[in-house]
């Protein structure tokens, strides 16, 4: 590894585990593979989903639609989720297997009431930054690689972001799970990343 390369471990968080508000599937089989490959890295830094109760992208604050039925906020496209990760509740803890004590830094995001956030570096609007690229450019980040959940949402667009910000940008495939929906989701975004310049990678590759 390089002397700075910094990983972002994605909402590894109990919502999004088996038994979870919006399980992915195997979502838990990562996380003692994300334990190991933590301790290479100059900087780890965790995401979080810290969702307001009232937020916009839960289909229960939009009557007479359901979970996945998709809308239009503005000029955004918006998957409605079941209610999860809420601010303050075990289900955005988390995963109670992994070593927080190995985060150099947690980014909570999803917090407006008014749009969400899959990626850890802009809301969905591409406007309002949580501040992790400056973060990233203060340290001297050399690469960015990317684990954990979902491949096809917060990781994928975490990595997209992280490459329009200028980082050289890694996703451990291997160290991701996805939730595919709509249906071959997971393959769009992989290529879509490749596309991009975003290297897909394995554990055995660090």
């Amino acid at each position: 590894m390089a002397k700075q390369d910094v990983l972002i471990v994605t909402d590894i968080q109990n919502d999004f585990c088996p038994g979870g508000a919006l399980a992915v599937k195997e979502g838990d089989a990562i996380v003692p593979l994300v334990n190991n490959i933590m301790e290479g890295f100059y900087r780890v830094v965790a995401t979080q989903d810290w969702h307001p109760k009232h937020q916009v992208s839960f289909a229960s604050n939009h009557p007479g639609k359901k979970p996945y039925d998709v809308i239009r906020l503005g000029d955004i496209t918006q998957v409605l989720w079941p209610d999860h990760c809420v601010a303050g509740t075990p289900g955005a803890d988390f995963h109670p297997g992994l070593q927080t004590d190995k985060f150099h830094l947690v980014v909570r995001k999803g917090v407006n009431l008014a749009v969400d956030s899959y990626s850890t570096f802009l809301e969905n609007d591409k406007k309002l930054k949580t501040g992790l690229d400056g973060y990233l450019k203060s340290i001297g980040a050399d690469r960015v690689f990317l684990c954990g959940l979902a491949t096809d949402y917060c990781v994928f667009y975490s990595a997209m972001d992280s490459a329009s910000f200028g980082f050289k940008t890694y996703v451990i495939i291997d160290a991701c799970r996805g939730i595919d929906v709509p249906e071959n989701n997971i393959e769009r975004s992989i290529q879509a990343m490749k596309d991009t310049g975003i290297g897909i990678i394995s554990s055995g590759d660090l």
